[in-house]
């Protein structure tokens, strides 16, 4: 190939078909409409199933979602996910690992109640998920997987030993992934996002004092928005990036250069 066959349908996901963990709020819901502006159809399973803003954005654009309630981390689950992914579509293209949760306790009060429920969302579901998407795409010799990392992916954290951990573990298993998947044209890679003015930062936000803080960490100076993410994803699920691999791509306005 060479330079001048490049073209922007090189970013295209048309006829692609995506699933997306937690597709249907917050930072999933922006993964999931980036895909489906760029021409993806949706597979979007939750344990909480709010539909109603998730099917109009994405069927706004013309695609075909489908939404399925189910616990990612119960004995089975991921299998039964990727099942229905393809019965629905006959494919499966790309994966986001999206589906995270976080608490916190102080380091004395943080326990295997706080612990296990965290590795199992943010770490094992998404280790069994691209464990049966690999089943698909290996013999179709395509497919991209993308895991949601953080920060934390690089920082320690105080309160939640088990995010950071997660996190940490995420990043090792995209690493691994790629080198085991490479070969067979699959690219594994993460994204990991900064400090978001979602709904989970409103406290940090509105407080002035840790507000302060964190905008003082940001060169940009400014809070992320989930616009501000929608574009890398569009880019790690498309021809755009098949020589990207094993990569997690931070998206944090500077903050870790500070």
């Amino acid at each position: 190939m060479n330079i001048d066959e490049f073209s922007m349908d090189f970013f295209s996901l048309k006829g692609k078909t995506a699933l997306v963990t937690g597709g249907n709020s917050g930072l999933g819901l922006a993964f999931s409409t980036a895909l489906a502006k760029a021409g993806a159809n949706l597979f979007i399973p939750s344990a909480v199933m709010d539909e109603g803003e998730a099917r109009q954005l994405i069927e706004k654009q013309g695609n075909v979602v489908e939404l399925m309630e189910i616990d990612i981390t119960k004995a089975g689950a991921p299998e039964k996910v990727i099942k229905a992914c393809v019965k629905k579509f006959e494919t499966l293209d790309i994966l986001i690992n999206n589906a995270g949760i976080c608490r916190s306790n102080p380091v004395l009060e943080f326990d295997r109640n706080d612990w296990d429920p965290m590795v199992a969302v943010n770490l094992t579901a998404a280790f069994e998920l691209s464990h049966e998407a690999a089943k698909i795409m290996i013999p179709q010799k395509s497919g991209k997987m993308i895991n949601i990392c953080s920060l934390f992916s690089y920082l320690g954290g105080q309160g939640s030993a088990a995010y950071a951990a997660t996190k940490h573990g995420i990043a090792g298993l995209t690493k691994a992934y790629c080198d085991e998947l490479a070969q067979y044209n699959i690219q594994v890679n993460g994204i990991a996002p900064g400090y978001y003015a979602t709904e989970l930062t409103t406290a940090t936000r509105s407080n002035p004092e840790t507000n302060k803080r964190v905008l003082e960490h940001i060169p940009t100076n400014r809070w992320g928005e989930l616009l501000d993410l929608m574009g890398t994803a569009v880019f790690l699920a498309s021809q755009a990036s098949d020589y990207v691999n094993g990569h997690v791509l931070v998206v944090d306005g500077g903050y870790r250069v500070r």
